[in-house]
């Protein structure tokens, strides 16, 4: 993303709520805090395009922002892409950029079946992209369940608990994942960052 600079970043400070701008200046590195701010935009435009403003919104008992009478939605920023979704059911969104997992981390959030999964890919590559489709995976079903990530524990079984729909998607550098309650008109829109 061109647009990722310093001055882009203060042009949009001042464009979102305060709970946003404080969120976007805890990231140290210019990135993060232009792609929080990007994605509210993003989000912005989209709730805009259906009639929603960014006004009058709650957090429930995990922190998960929610407009008590508007759509659901979800975001998620990584370091070649930024996503959000939207629909009138719960739903969550996650993307992450394709990476390597060492056996902590797959022994911490994988169960065995998943981590052998992983471990039995042709390649490093193709084991790189099995992680992080399962890791987008079980992002997208704990954002739209509302509780986030709770626990190394929960993660060994969220994919077999679920009771969301669940689609997945690649790109060349990126994997997203998208869990809805209910097939309906999600409105979802990802901006590669070729960076």
């Amino acid at each position: 993303m061109e647009e990722c600079t310093d001055e882009e970043v203060q042009r949009l400070l001042p464009l979102v709520n305060t709970q946003r701008r404080e969120q976007a200046l805890r990231y140290k590195h210019i990135f993060g805090q232009f792609c929080c701010l990007k994605s509210w935009m993003m989000l912005a435009e989209s709730l805009q395009n259906k009639g929603f403003g960014l006004e009058d919104w709650c957090y429930n008992e995990y922190g998960k922002p929610f407009w008590p009478n508007g759509p659901y939605f979800s975001i998620s920023h990584c370091k070649h892409g930024i996503a959000v979704a939207i629909d009138e059911h719960p739903i969550g969104i996650d993307i992450e950029a394709i990476r390597h997992a060492d056996d902590d981390l797959l022994a911490r959030t994988m169960n065995k079946f998943e981590q052998s999964k992983i471990k039995n890919q042709k390649s490093k590559i193709e084991s790189d992209r099995e992680f992080t489709r399962l890791w987008t995976l079980k992002e997208a079903i704990v954002k739209a369940q509302g509780v986030g990530i709770q626990s190394f524990e929960q993660l060994q079984t969220v994919i077999d608990n679920r009771e969301s729909n669940i689609e997945t998607f690649e790109k060349e550098k990126y994997i997203y994942s998208i869990a809805y309650g209910k097939l309906c008109s999600i409105s979802a829109k990802v901006q590669a960052a070729d960076l």
